[in-house]
């Protein structure tokens, strides 16, 4: 039988770099106190020799499970979904592993087992990665205080007491239609996500606003209600016509429901944009190859996720040393990406 390889320990890292094991653990986990010139010296050894940290050695030291706990709905949306790639490229990169859990419904009995199921896995923290649906979030004043490790929110409107990240919706909105009003429209609609989103609200929140701010319309008939999916922006988008027919340009509040858009406009010989300017939201890499390219809001979801995990990855390490966290909102702006069909 072949002798079995004798697995690298960070002793011998140690040896082998002329350093010590203290040492070693701080380049591993990315500390910045070690000099350059040291850093370089272990990284080369430790490529050299092979050495792979143990987790589970880690994990007893430190009494820490490098585990994160993810909650998350709606992963057949592109925008959780994208945001969940951001959560495990950024846990990947800080050594944490994900035990992930979702939701089909915001009962707060079931949301009691999911939070006892990820709580019995001896998780370090909680990422709430299910978006603010009407009032799913309701359960927080009764239970937020029980739980015995930090939890941040992604995608909520925020509260007092309570850690969040989110794209800042409202914003883009703004831009959106401050854009469209650059352009010389005025008659500017807008077709919504399901409001019973705190994002659609406020994307129609900023959209409103600043329609008022500058003196146009902004009633009911210059807007319509999609669920987010592209056939849902085609009805939308016809209905707007019906009860709006001289609207100029319209802001759509996701880039899958104005590609409908883009769609019916064409069927109906309504010109992009000479007669009709789209603005989308979310920036999906097909929105540059639509007919006419799509200008939209860029929301970096990526970047959320990542953010997501290195504030909840903060909490923790701030919870163990036993320092003081201020819970608080936090957000990511938008950036406008101008294309062709406004």
């Amino acid at each position: 039988m072949p002798t079995r390889k004798k697995r690298v320990t960070i002793k011998d890292v140690a040896q082998a770099a002329g350093v010590s094991t203290q040492t070693v653990s701080r380049v591993m986990n990315n500390v910045s106190y070690v000099s350059g010139e040291t850093r370089q010296r272990v990284e080369n050894v430790v490529e050299e020799l092979g050495y792979r940290p143990s987790t589970l050695a880690r994990s007893l030291i430190q009494q820490r499970s490098y585990t994160l706990g993810i909650v998350t709905f709606g992963l057949k949306y592109i925008g959780p979904s994208r945001t969940l790639n951001g959560i495990a490229d950024q846990a990947d990169k800080l050594g944490y592993m994900l035990v992930m859990k979702e939701l089909d419904n915001f009962d707060t009995a079931h949301i009691n087992d999911v939070l006892g199921s990820l709580l019995a896995r001896q998780v370090d923290g909680i990422l709430w990665a299910a978006p603010e649906i009407s009032d799913n979030h309701d359960w927080l004043e009764e239970h937020l205080s029980s739980i015995p490790v930090p939890i941040l929110f992604i995608a909520m409107q925020p509260k007092q007491g309570v850690s969040s990240v989110s794209t800042d919706n409202f914003q883009g909105a703004v831009m959106a239609t401050e854009h469209l009003l650059g352009i010389g429209r005025k008659k500017i609609a807008h077709i919504s996500g399901p409001l019973t989103w705190w994002e659609a609200l406020e994307r129609k929140r900023g959209w409103r606003e600043t329609m008022e701010k500058n003196g146009l319309d902004a009633s009911e008939r210059c807007c319509t209600e999609g669920n987010w999916s592209s056939a849902s922006g085609e009805n939308a988008f016809n209905q707007l016509l019906d009860a709006y027919p001289d609207l100029d340009s319209v802001f759509v509040a996701n880039d899958q429901m104005a590609l409908s858009v883009l769609r019916e406009a064409h069927r109906r010989n309504i010109r992009v944009p000479e007669q009709l300017a789209v603005i989308g939201f979310d920036n999906l890499p097909e929105s540059a190859y639509f007919y006419p390219s799509l200008t939209t809001i860029s929301q970096d979801l990526q970047l959320l996720g990542e953010e997501a995990v290195q504030t909840i990855v903060q909490m923790i390490q701030a919870r163990q040393n036993n320092e003081a966290v201020t819970a608080q909102p936090r957000f990511i702006q938008p950036t406008l990406v101008v294309r062709e069909s406004a």
